[in-house]
């Protein structure tokens, strides 16, 4: 056996990759799950209306739905660097923008347009680095590593995207109850401009394929259209509706107590037994299988919002939290892990893709929707909206489990 075979694969994957490259990818896809939080904060404090923080969430979550998926399509065809160094230098000024625009005397209109360019703009660093993980331990390291090494990096992947979109809304919290309101969006501005560049430059970020290598390799488009695939797409956006729905009903819960700036701090209660289930996936049981996870865990989803339900003080609502936390996690990892099993030959960044949009196209239209809701018919009412929406991601993983043949679910 060849010294490369008998070397660890993670030791393998890490020379191949440098040791900077999970850290800067890291820290790369914080803008993304720091934008739609962010935009809500500054919105509400700037001008006073939850519903307009909602709806300019929402237009960014619109540019995403509109122009993420082909932003997936231009790098399988260009390559990922000139389309995230093109698309993460205008998300980086269109963020300042918006962060001066929010205060100026100019018109909601300008800046629902400025949300929908910053939505569409936004770099697609989740897919873009599955992608590149996914062919680099395909095309260069041992094939008696890959497989063990292949389902370790997409528990890590999936696992790192549910803590970022836990814990962006608490960065959120954290500048703008020390700096201002303004703080979540301009970082989010600085770290886009930064590290997302950096992310798009990284040795990792290879040249296109041919249009001979990309014939003999891709999928027909219609294999993206298959049941099993739409209803993960369906269970994901349910989570991005989990999301915004939450975020939002707690920002109007915590304005009606005159500190809606802590929201985000409060939303780190999710975050902690949510990161820690969501590492703990790769050790979980093989018996388990991905379609009984779905079930059990949104389950849980489900027991946390019915106790949100019952609560009317800030104890409870962390206490709430807390126990949705320990259902989120799980769920988005194992929906990543069915994604990646189910992309169709060739189209994997764009399913990453898919799944990445989704998510925020479902957090943006979740807040602008509970935002209406918390405007119009009161704060019980919007506490009510994650309760919806649990039932919606346990009713999608009752049709996986119809959908997947017990033989193909792992």
């Amino acid at each position: 056996m060849s010294a490369a075979a008998e070397e660890p694969p993670v030791r393998a994957l890490l020379q191949r990759v440098g040791r900077s490259y999970f850290p800067l990818a890291f820290i790369a896809r914080l803008p993304f799950a720091m934008t739609v939080i962010g935009l809500l904060t500054l919105v509400v404090s700037a001008r006073g209306s939850v519903q307009l923080g909602g709806l300019n969430s929402a237009m960014a979550g619109l540019g995403v739905a509109c122009i993420g998926p082909l932003l997936g399509a231009a790098a399988d065809r260009f390559g990922q660097r000139p389309v995230l160094l093109c698309a993460g230098t205008a998300n980086g000024l269109l963020l300042a923008a918006f962060a001066w625009i929010a205060f100026s005397p100019l018109p909601d209109g300008v800046m629902l347009l400025c949300a929908f360019l910053i939505g569409a703009t936004s770099p697609q660093i989740s897919p873009m680095s599955r992608s590149r993980l996914v062919t680099i331990i395909a095309h260069d390291l041992p094939v008696l590593q890959r497989p063990r090494l292949l389902n370790g990096v997409l528990a890590y992947e999936s696992a790192i995207e549910e803590v970022v979109f836990v814990f962006g809304p608490v960065i959120v919290g954290l500048l703008a109850t020390t700096l201002g309101a303004w703080a979540p969006v301009v970082g989010a501005s600085a770290l886009t401009l930064i590290f997302v560049v950096s992310f798009a430059l990284h040795p990792t970020s290879r040249p296109p394929r041919t249009p001979a290598e990309r014939a003999a390799t891709l999928a027909p488009a219609s294999e993206l259209f298959r049941p099993a695939l739409l209803v993960t797409v369906l269970g994901i956006v349910g989570v991005g509706f989990f999301f915004g729905s939450s975020f939002t009903s707690l920002t109007a819960f915590m304005q009606d107590r005159g500190d809606p700036e802590s929201a985000g701090l409060l939303y780190g209660a999710m975050g902690v037994g949510s990161a820690i289930l969501a590492l703990s996936v790769a050790w979980m049981p093989q018996r388990f299988s991905l379609r009984a996870r779905w079930i059990a865990f949104s389950a849980v989803i489900l027991l946390g919002c019915v106790v949100l339900q019952l609560i009317d003080d800030v104890g409870g609502m962390v206490l709430s939290l807390a126990l949705m936390g320990f259902g989120v996690g799980p769920t988005l990892v194992n929906l990543y892990s069915l994604g990646a099993d189910r992309s169709p030959a060739g189209r994997s960044a764009t399913v990453m893709t898919m799944l990445g949009s989704g998510i925020m196209v479902g957090q943006s239209s979740a807040a602008w929707i509970t935002g209406a809701v918390a405007d119009h018919a009161g704060t019980a009412t919007a506490l009510a909206l994650p309760l919806v929406v649990a039932v919606i991601v346990m009713l999608a993983g009752v049709a996986n489990w119809w959908l997947t043949p017990p033989a193909g679910d792992r």
